[in-house]
């Protein structure tokens, strides 16, 4: 059964690289995600294939899905449905809001207001959704994949850190290289050709719901040394007690990662490894899914973020000097 479902994952990447040029990372971390049962967030420029990315990975699954555009407007109930009376029986019914579908495309997130961002930050991390005084319980599958645009902050909201701390990583889409764009535009004259210029096809053969939980109990099943959890644990703890590392990190970091980021990390990196076919998990491993788990949980001091240090060199930083097993 464990390579039964491995080839499955394998078939529902290369349908999404065949119709995602160039974003080899992108399509990797959407994987881990499924295997994770986490949620990601995608951040880059516009036209960087983010959209179609998740519209091809959903394309690939038997499971619902549905996107939201979100704006300044948005209300809460927008998204997660509300009480609507029905005079025939002169009772309030509930009407589930887009949220009730398998995978969201929470497009531009950082575009809605408080009070929405909140009913997100429920159905992330409860599972759930609240309206009046009863809860509903979400798909069991069920993922939350959010793009915002990096370069447009007119009529943008800083997510919460509360809300940054549940999306399992932090993805950082960057462009193509030149052979990749001459590879889209080869992609974009036979979709234009073939009339599919505007929707990505759904894959021929679709992985089931309970194909994905059986690959989620693999993942976790997966051989961790002592050792490598406790590589996990130093990178975190090199967040919140940077003195060990550097006069440079103490000045740099205001605030360190939550246990969620060691979470993070030990469950990426075991997806990692099942992907790559081992059933065991490496520095390496650890590694590669680092930054993304941490970037967007470390928190910087304003004299550092005004002499231009990013989280990103922050993280490298501590992945430079916590020595690996």
């Amino acid at each position: 059964m464990a390579q039964t479902t491995r080839e499955a994952f394998g078939r529902l990447q290369d349908h999404i690289e065949q119709h995602i040029v160039g974003q080899r990372p992108l399509v990797q971390r959407l994987l881990l995600a499924l295997l994770c049962d986490g949620h990601l967030l995608l951040e880059g420029a516009p036209g960087l294939a983010k959209t179609r990315a998740i519209k091809t990975l959903a394309g690939g699954l038997e499971a619902d899905f549905h996107r939201i555009q979100f704006t300044p407007d948005l209300l809460p109930a927008d998204l997660t449905g509300s009480d609507v009376f029905r005079p025939e029986d002169g009772g309030f019914h509930f009407s589930p809001g887009p949220v009730f579908h398998n995978l969201i495309l929470a497009d531009e997130v950082n575009r809605a207001p408080a009070k929405v961002q909140s009913a997100l930050l429920e159905a992330m991390e409860e599972r759930q959704v609240t309206v009046g005084a009863a809860s509903y319980p979400l798909p069991r599958l069920f993922l939350v994949l959010a793009t915002q645009n990096p370069i447009e902050q007119e009529g943008t909201y800083p997510l919460p850190e509360a809300q940054l701390d549940r999306f399992l990583l932090h993805v950082r889409v960057d462009y193509p290289d030149k052979a990749a764009s001459r590879e889209i535009l080869a992609l974009s004259r036979r979709e234009a050709l073939e009339g599919l210029e505007h929707r990505v096809p759904a894959a021929a053969e679709r992985m089931a719901e309970e194909q994905v939980l059986v690959a989620r109990r693999e993942v976790m099943r997966l051989h961790l040394t002592d050792a490598v959890e406790a590589y996990i644990v130093e990178l975190v703890e090199a967040t919140r007690r940077p003195r060990s590392y550097g006069d440079d990190l103490v000045h740099w970091i205001r605030w360190g990662a939550s246990p969620r980021a060691a979470i993070a990390i030990e469950r990426a990196a075991r997806a990692t490894a099942w992907l790559e076919g081992r059933d065991f998990v490496t520095p390496e491993d650890v590694q590669q899914v680092t930054p993304d788990a941490l970037r967007h949980r470390v928190l910087l001091d304003y004299e550092a973020e005004a002499d231009g240090i990013t989280p990103q060199r922050c993280v490298e930083a501590i992945l430079e000097r916590v020595p690996s097993p």
